[in-house]
């Protein structure tokens, strides 16, 4: 941290409590360091006068670590990392999971200033705004989930189909045997059933399934989705070819999915792709709550 920051808030009149709420740091923590600034024999504007590795000399930032809850802390972060690119990793929820097992916990900002400090990388996200009843936006995730074949043992990897209103972002989540037609146009009837409405238009990917000949400017829908489209009254809209951000919202659903329906269930094991999605309403029902 920058301590000439908590010396110029010091100066300023901020308490220590307010200090620490204003740094996003522990209140121990400045109280620590306004203790070493004291004991130092010199003001707080003469240490201010001086450059930030000046004052590092004079406070290093391993005085203030508790070594026992810091060692801890950091054996915990190799298994973090290992976990870091399975699909639906998140900070937050191996801090639940840490926070359930540690004695002395950090709290989630130091949790992640610490991590930081070691893996640094940094996301980007934007908000798209829609008109409500407009649109539902459709999508298969790119990463399959299995269940077992009950008489052979055999891992057979299922379709997981993902739609949601932009709007709302109102999410549907279901897995299927395939992407193919039969099973596109049946996720699609469930989604509407679910939602309890059709929207105007459905923008799809360029799936094999939906889409017969892709195009930039006018796609050529395949004849049973143009067909089911017809039945509901609304119309398919596929998104351009190699523009993600056509479909930027359902491209976030599908990593909420990862987030809290892979990960959460990847060492469940699962029979069927029903028994798979009653848990998968379950954990989308809870993620919600």
């Amino acid at each position: 941290m920058d301590l000439k920051q908590i010396i110029s808030l010091h100066l300023d009149g901020f308490s220590n409590r307010k200090i620490g709420a204003t740094l996003g740091i522990s209140r121990n923590t400045v109280n620590t360091y306004m203790r070493l600034f004291k004991a130092s024999g010199s003001s707080l504007k003469e240490l201010l006068a001086l450059d930030n590795a000046g004052l590092e000399k004079l406070f290093p930032s391993h005085t203030t670590i508790d070594n026992p809850r810091y060692e801890e802390l950091m054996l915990y972060f190799e298994g973090v990392n290992k976990a870091r690119n399975h699909p639906g990793f998140t900070f937050l929820y191996h801090y639940q999971e840490y926070v359930a097992q540690a004695k002395d916990p950090y709290g989630y900002t130091q949790f992640m200033e610490h991590y930081r400090r070691k893996y640094a990388k940094v996301k980007g996200s934007m908000k798209l705004e829609h008109e409500p009843g407009n649109e539902v936006f459709i999508d298969y995730a790119g990463k399959k989930l299995q269940i077992i074949d009950k008489e052979t043992g055999e891992l057979v990897p299922v379709e997981v189909f993902v739609a949601i209103l932009p709007n709302s972002q109102y999410t549907y989540v279901e897995a299927c045997r395939s992407q193919k037609r039969e099973d596109l146009i049946t996720c699609c009837c469930n989604a509407l059933h679910f939602y309890g409405g059709v929207p105007k238009a459905i923008v799809s990917d360029n799936l094999k399934s939906a889409v017969t000949r892709a195009s930039r400017y006018e796609a050529d829908i395949n004849r049973s989705f143009k067909d089911f489209a017809r039945h509901y009254g609304c119309v398919i809209n596929p998104a351009r070819g190699y523009a993600p951000q056509d479909k930027a919202l359902v491209e976030n659903a599908v990593n909420l999915a990862y987030q809290r329906i892979y990960y959460p269930l990847r060492e469940m094991s699962f029979f069927s792709c029903r028994w798979f999605l009653k848990v998968v309403v379950s954990a989308v029902v809870w993620a919600k709550v």
